[in-house]
């Protein structure tokens, strides 16, 4: 018992050492560094120029009945005001691509790079396990990713308060949203880590693993798509369905990559 007692805080410490070693090296990394900020600055600036352009500029008696029909449910309110509460609403599905972009590019260069030089033997010749090593590596890409995206929902609320109307500060703080950022974000984070570490245990280009991987933002510009046009409306129930499924889908990924990332397959196989 006491053997197991002590293992398990030399094995928090490797964890610890390690997410440290990948956090230095990223920070000396200036494409890994302009990739995790660059999304969510680019999508910042838009959602907000975007609501700022809509209270400068009041709508067409063309762009209202357009708007009338394409929402019934703002009818009544001042058009001008309903239009910057749906561009504040559409812009919040861009911030469900940041925790695809941002860990996936982390993920991917954290393991092709150690196998490019060989720097992932040496790890495995220390007290940390191959399983370790992996809970590390994907805390590192997990949190950077989390906590960006969430400083820029944060930041976007309160220029959303400060320039938007009434319906666009409803939109952005309505509990539909609070739950999809506090949800679906952690958990769209693991998954776009455990995509990256499984392309990457088979590719060693990284511009390869970059473009096979960004095929995960497909489904949430897809949904962006389909919420602009009408066609799928995110309320709680889709929000609480997509984070049950989510949460099964990165069990699986999880359960695979532990197969995958295995002392054989990296002793032997990563050349």
């Amino acid at each position: 018992m006491s053997a197991t007692v002590a293992y398990v805080p030399r094995r928090t410490a490797v964890v610890r050492a390690v997410v440290l070693r990948e956090w230095r090296e990223a920070l000396t990394n200036k494409l890994l560094i302009g990739m995790t900020f660059l999304p969510p600055l680019v999508i910042l600036a838009a959602g907000i120029g975007a609501v700022a352009a809509a209270a400068a500029n009041p709508p067409n008696e063309r762009d209202i009945q357009a708007l009338y029909a394409a929402a019934p449910a703002v009818r009544g309110l001042d058009p001008k005001e309903a239009v910057q509460g749906i561009i504040a609403q559409y812009f919040l599905i861009l911030f469900l691509m940041i925790p695809t972009i941002v860990p996936l590019t982390i993920a991917i260069y954290s393991v092709i790079g150690e196998k490019a030089n060989r720097t992932l033997e040496p790890l495995l010749a220390t007290p940390a396990g191959v399983g370790d090593l992996l809970i590390a590596k994907s805390i590192a890409a997990m949190v950077p990713a989390v906590l960006v995206t969430w400083l820029a929902y944060f930041i976007y609320l309160l220029a959303v308060a400060k320039v938007g109307s009434g319906p666009a500060q409803n939109a952005v703080l309505s509990p539909r949203w609070l739950a999809a950022m506090t949800l679906m974000v952690p958990l769209l984070t693991l998954l776009s880590v455990n995509l990256g570490v499984l392309i990457s245990t088979r590719v060693n280009d990284i511009r390869v693993a970059q473009q096979i991987g960004g095929l995960i933002v497909v489904p949430v510009v897809a949904i962006g798509i389909a919420q602009v046009t009408g066609r799928v409306v995110l309320d709680d129930a889709p929000i609480l369905a997509t984070s049950v499924g989510l949460f099964v889908l990165d069990a699986a990924l999880i359960a695979v990559a532990r197969v995958l990332f295995q002392r054989e397959n990296i002793l032997v196989r990563w050349r």
